[in-house]
């Protein structure tokens, strides 16, 4: 016999129905599970709500026994019920008693039910409870069973949070609140000292049932029609002043523009829901359905549609009037679960010190931002919306990744203490901007920076660097809604030389692929994405893609130097491919007149060890090579520099990892090939220190690594410091870098 499930508007219907009524909460709750019972052919619909200590509570059932309601408690995590309640994910079993979870209770003679379906009772990411239904026949519910049994749930959700079930049901209470300590993932290193803003909290919905569902469907085209405009105008206001803020609100605004999502939304009207409630809903399921893919791009689209939901939310609720920055503290540490970029632009940032939000990843859009915006800022930071409120002391070092809430009298001291200190480090470095960094014995090192966004630009000067030693092209694709066009990439390209002046600039082909997610390409499902389908290996299968960005950048170079370096190599055959596909460029813009650069100067990547031991036959055919350091170790190694469980297992400073720079830098010398390194490493003053002494004369870092990083050169005698160092390697010191360090301190070296 097939199972019909009535319509979902005629559950939404009953529900308003029974909450209408004048009987008391228990009655209410009482009449809910009757309600879900029916509506679902259910033989069972049970309520269980969480207590202050996490047990779950049986307060209402339909089909098990009557006194088993308020006398049945499942401690934390016990049976399916605590696990859908620990998990916030539902269970749809066809024999739930064959489940390895399954705790039996004699007591409310559920013993004749096989099929369960139970969905948890959510506001935000707080468990009020759990909701379910069984039947005594096996089967397994249909999507579009769950579905209802969750917005069910939703509404319960509310209802519960907004007291309307008071005297029978009282939301689990916050502990205490004192002293708390979080950890995440460092997004961008600084120190924030200053007072919780809580980001936009989303807002409460007071009316889930529709009065009138043509009205509500207008009140939502509105909205949507409003959010679109918004959308348009922060695109045209930020546009004109950046091109990478300009493309993340471009996709956002391909979503606002989504028809399906519109389409949902009035799906769920239907069902007889108020406009909000309907946001929130499809919220929820479209939500799902992009968490249940790993890659980055998806959990970019889940921030944007938050975003988006959030903001429609508030047009419909009228929220929106306010300036998001008219509540924010002069040094407001900025708390979020999620965001979207366009969020963190709404504020305004002579107000921001720090942001930290729970979810997230360093690649992902807000993440970019962030870092061009100088923020002290981590992600990754569990529980951290639910641990603060507004207006909290709070201090952030985004160095060690570490968020202090509501912190004692000796760790603010502290604090201050350690923010004093960088203060005046950042003044004596500020001095010597505009020192160049010889050391005491006459050697020339260049400092270079790395950057990726035309909002970096500004820290070419500030932080008296002597060039762009890295410039990541991909930035700018990624951040994008669609791939650039050859015109807007040359644009960008050009803009960068010429904030650049004389300096040098080294331009990074395309290294996009592995866990460098485009959201407008196809993404390839890989088991290990960093040794997979990546950088040149994509640029050689695709070379239309390669050559419309080396035009672009031919064409902003005209007249100038170009220096662009070719990633991830590991065959020479691949450099010497790729310079092929230049060729062909260089050859195109003199058939058609294009004015080329002075100079073009094509270098190669050093970050696969194979490549290490092809250095004589390489060499003859490029112009300069770069080490890339952070990839170059984690393949040394075979530990992923992501992973923090493996990424300290290695130091940059052993011997078998100097050992390979000194290598290089000896090829590079034999063959005369310019030389230098870019990553993490070059950005360490003792770190630094030893490149050095292994022959590297240029080096590439971030940008706040540049002042530390000269004080370091001012202060060495390099030839000293090399003799020293080459006897540590040859002599299989086995902790090289307490030697340096001993040596710095002795020879007074600023590190």
């Amino acid at each position: 016999m097939p199972w019909m499930m009535s319509a979902p508007w005629v559950l939404i219907r009953n529900l308003r129905l029974i909450m209408a009524t004048e009987s008391d909460p228990q009655g209410k709750l009482d009449g809910i599970v009757k309600v879900i019972a029916a509506n679902m052919i259910a033989e069972v619909s049970s309520i269980y709500v969480r207590l202050p200590d996490g047990t779950l509570e049986l307060y209402a059932t339909e089909g098990l026994r009557r006194e088993a309601v308020h006398q049945l408690r499942m401690s934390k995590g016990e049976g399916l019920v605590g696990l859908i309640a620990q998990w916030g994910e539902p269970v749809n079993l066809p024999d739930a008693q064959k489940h390895p979870a399954f705790s039996f209770k004699p007591e409310t003679g559920e013993d004749a039910y096989h099929s369960f379906l139970g969905v948890p009772i959510l506001r935000g990411r707080r468990t009020l409870g759990v909701l379910t239904v069984q039947n005594r026949i096996e089967r397994r519910y249909t999507d579009e069973e769950v579905e209802a049994l969750q917005t069910t749930a939703m509404v319960l959700a509310e209802l519960i949070a907004s007291g309307a079930f008071e005297g029978a049901v009282t939301p689990p209470a916050e502990p205490p609140r004192g002293s708390l300590t979080l950890k995440g993932l460092p997004l961008a290193d600084g120190l924030a000292l200053g007072h919780i803003a809580l980001h936009k909290p989303r807002p409460v919905i007071l009316n889930f049932f529709a009065d009138n569902p043509q009205a509500e469907l207008q009140r939502l085209d509105q909205a949507l029609d409003t959010l679109r405009k918004d959308i348009d105008g922060m695109a045209s206001h930020h546009g004109s002043r950046s091109g990478e803020h300009s493309d993340i609100l471009e996709a956002l605004k391909m979503l606002a523009n989504d028809r399906g999502w519109a389409r949902k939304m009035r799906e769920a009207l239907a069902a007889g829901l108020t406009a909000e409630a309907a946001v929130e809903r499809v919220q929820h399921n479209m939500r799902a359905h992009f968490m249940r893919h790993a890659d980055a791009a998806s959990r970019d689209r889940v921030h944007d549609l938050d975003d988006l939901s959030n903001r429609l939310l508030r047009l419909l609720t009228g929220e929106n009037g306010h300036d998001v920055s008219d509540s924010l503290p002069s040094d407001a540490i900025l708390v979020a679960r999620n965001m979207g970029a366009a969020e963190l632009l709404d504020y305004d940032p002579h107000k921001l010190r720090g942001l930290v939000i729970e979810d997230g990843g360093p690649a992902a859009h807000v993440a970019i931002v962030a870092r061009s915006m100088d923020l002290a800022a981590m992600v990754q930071t569990h529980d951290v919306v639910s641990s603060v409120d507004h207006g909290d002391p709070a201090i952030l070092d985004g160095e060690a990744g570490v968020l202090h809430i509501r912190p004692s009298l000796e760790v603010i001291r502290a604090y201050h203490d350690k923010a004093r200190f960088r203060a005046k480090r950042q003044a004596t470095f500020s001095r010597l901007r505009h020192t160049p960094a010889i050391s005491k014995d006459g050697i020339r090192i260049l400092l270079n920076m790395n950057a990726g966004l035309l909002v970096d630009l500004p820290n070419l000067h500030q932080s008296g660097a002597d060039g762009i030693g890295l410039f990541r092209t991909e930035l700018q694709f990624m951040v994008a809604s669609r791939f650039p066009k050859m015109r807007e990439q040359s644009l960008t390209y050009a803009r960068v030389l010429d904030e650049a002046a004389n300096r040098n600039v080294i331009f990074r082909s395309l290294d996009v692929g592995g866990d460098k997610v485009v959201p407008y390409m196809r993404q390839v499902k890989e088991a290990n994405p960093a040794l997979g389908w990546r950088a040149i290996r994509m640029s050689l299968d695709r070379p239309g893609l390669f050559r419309t960005q080396v035009r672009a950048l031919l064409r902003a170079a005209a007249g100038r130097n170009l220096r662009l370096m070719i990633p991830f190599v590991t065959e020479l055959s691949e450099f010497i491919l790729a310079r092929a596909l230049i060729k062909k460029e260089i050859d195109y813009a003199n058939r058609y007149g294009h004015e080329l650069p002075q100079t073009i100067k094509v270098g190669v990547m050093i970050e696969v060890p194979a490549l290490v031991y092809q250095l004589d036959a390489l060499l003859p055919f490029v112009d300069f090579v770069s080490v890339g350091s952070n990839d170059l170790f984690q393949f040394l190694f075979a530990a992923d520099r992501e992973n923090d469980r493996v990424a300290r297992r290695f130091d940059h400073l052993s011997p078998s990892a100097l050992r390979i720079l000194h290598e290089i830098a000896v090829k590079a010398e034999v063959h005369g090939v310019e030389f230098g390194l870019c990553g993490e490493m070059a950005g360490r003053p003792i770190e630094a220190m030893a490149l050095i002494a292994l022959g590297y004369r240029s080096i590439s870092m971030a940008p706040a690594s540049i002042g530390p990083v000269k004080a370091m050169v001012l202060s060495a005698e390099v030839k000293a410091l090399r003799t020293f160092t080459l006897d540590l390697i040859d002599g299989n010191c086995p902790n090289v870098r307490k030697e340096l360090l001993s040596f710095a301190e002795h020879n007074s070296i600023d590190i």
